[in-house]
């Protein structure tokens, strides 16, 4: 058998580096962990959290993101985390722990704003274009935005993963994600952050 090789790239959230198993992580969706409580749900989140330098764990199509403490230094922490990676995923682990009777699994869909049956049409291009150009962008990046509402040209999105707490997220969604609904969208007049 072959030795598990991790990858690792930078993002543009200085605080969160991307580590890339060479495998599917997710196989739908994404999940996303801003604290040790949400974390609970999975054995990998949990142990990445229990490092004490880590406030956020992300999990993607085939990426972990890790946001570290404000101070924290990559050097130190970043071998702890290979090395919890490469257990979990050499050992074939399951993602998250199974479901306990009454427990509900949070969910990713909640909205914000009641999507009004009359912009069905509207809401049907917003989430296409989130889908095929946004999302895909993103990820890239070691991150995750999802639709959360339309309301009166408002359109809300949840940022995860890198994208939450980035420097450049306000840019990239007023100047990157705004305009490009906007100009697709004529009904849309400006995008929030939630």
């Amino acid at each position: 058998m072959l030795p598990m090789l991790i990858e690792t790239e930078t993002t543009p959230n200085p605080a969160t580096l991307k580590f890339l198993p060479g495998r599917t992580v997710m196989e739908a969706g994404t999940r996303d962990f801003a604290d040790p409580e949400e974390a609970e749900a999975s054995p990998l989140a949990e142990a990445i959290f229990g490092l004490g330098d880590v406030t956020g764990v992300f999990f993607g199509r085939d990426f972990v993101s890790v946001t570290a403490a404000p101070g924290v230094a990559w050097s130190s922490l970043k071998p702890d985390v290979l090395g919890l990676l490469l257990d979990h995923f050499s050992a074939a682990m399951p993602l998250f722990k199974p479901a306990k009777a009454g427990f509900a699994v949070p969910s990713d869909d909640a909205m914000i704003a009641t999507d009004d049956p009359a912009d069905a049409d509207i809401i049907g291009q917003i989430r296409d274009l989130i889908e095929t150009r946004v999302r895909p962008a993103v990820a890239n990046d070691g991150g995750d935005i999802v639709y959360r509402g339309f309301d009166k040209g408002k359109v809300f999105l949840q940022l995860q993963g890198a994208c939450a707490g980035c420097p450049s997220s306000s840019a990239t969604l007023k100047n990157g994600i705004e305009q490009l609904l906007r100009y697709y969208v004529p009904e849309v007049t400006e995008v929030r952050a939630v």
